[in-house]
């Protein structure tokens, strides 16, 4: 056997799949970045829908269940607020309330722009018990769309609702939880374009 021979084919050029699995995986973190800022650009109307497909933002099926033939019954309604990492100071004005279902009932938000810059953001709710959102009738929420706010801007958010009277009887406790989530400015910018365009 030739040394030589032996030498180069033991040092020659070898075929990697280095390259190939990079750009595999530099195309899939793209499709996930891609992904979520769509998701969070549509993310409003999307909850607009669900509010309309699951009766949360129906005025009048929220006035019929103020008006019901169904007595009320002592509810205690807890509130919640968080922010997610987008300089929002998120709080509720109470923490607790004692409410009846069948009442319309008001409260507050208040949400303060700790940055220097302009934050655009979308608030979405979640409920405790779950299943209790399927009884809290929006008459009028600030998650309802995009909030856009000024450096340093302080507001006041008011929320209105109606529990229905149907709640079942072993749910006594409902907490009203809202989560700010920072929307990317271009969505709001071709949203509002869009807008314009149709008008």
């Amino acid at each position: 056997m030739n040394p030589e021979l032996g030498l180069i084919g033991a040092t020659g050029p070898r075929s990697s799949p280095r390259p190939a699995s990079n750009r595999r995986l530099v195309a899939g973190l793209l499709a996930v970045v891609i992904g979520s800022l769509l998701f969070v650009s549509v993310q409003p109307r999307l909850y607009k829908a669900f509010c309309e497909w699951t009766g949360l933002y129906d005025i009048d099926r929220a006035e019929r269940v103020a008006t019901s033939a169904i007595p009320g019954r002592p509810v205690t309604l807890e509130f919640d607020a968080n922010s997610h990492d987008n300089g929002l100071r998120f709080r509720p004005e109470i923490t607790s309330l004692a409410a009846k279902t069948g009442e319309i009932v008001h409260v507050t938000y208040r949400v303060e722009n700790t940055r220097d810059t302009t934050v655009i953001g979308q608030a979405v709710p979640s409920y405790g018990p779950q299943h209790a959102g399927g009884y809290v009738k929006k008459l009028d929420c600030f998650c309802f769309k995009q909030q856009t706010f000024a450096p340093h801007e302080v507001r006041d958010m008011p929320v209105v609702f109606v529990l229905d009277k149907k709640l079942p009887d072993d749910v006594n406790t409902v907490t009203l939880s809202y989560t700010f989530f920072e929307v990317p400015a271009g969505s709001v910018t071709s949203a509002a374009t869009a807008e314009g365009s149709r008008k």
